[in-house]
């Protein structure tokens, strides 16, 4: 599995963050190829070290040809673009891909 995670900072205007997330962003996310899993947290507590983030995204793939082909389709295309939109409304976002590996 792979997943696309995004850290969102608390935005300067919460309001017109979560209307552009909630009814713009998300929809077109929703629309990547191969996509098998969007979840988000909130409420986030930190445990060591800096603030906490306001927001977390979780995207999930089953692999990273398959995350590579979805961000290179029309939708994920426009997803990335839409992406500056949403640091327009939160400057203070990170996002990262990574694998998972069980150990159990």
């Amino acid at each position: 599995m792979v997943r696309f995670l995004v850290l969102y900072t608390e935005p300067n205007d919460i309001e017109a963050f979560e209307r552009y997330y909630n009814e713009v962003h998300i929809p077109l996310a929703r629309k990547l190829p191969g996509l098998r899993r969007y979840s988000i947290s909130r409420n986030i507590a930190p445990i060591r070290g800096g603030a906490a983030y306001y927001l977390v995204a979780e995207l999930q793939w089953d692999s990273m040809e398959d995350i590579r082909q979805a961000f290179q389709s029309p939708e994920g295309k426009a997803s990335a673009e839409d992406a500056a939109n949403l640091e327009r409304l939160n400057p203070g976002m990170h996002s990262m891909i990574y694998e998972l590996e069980e150990i159990v």
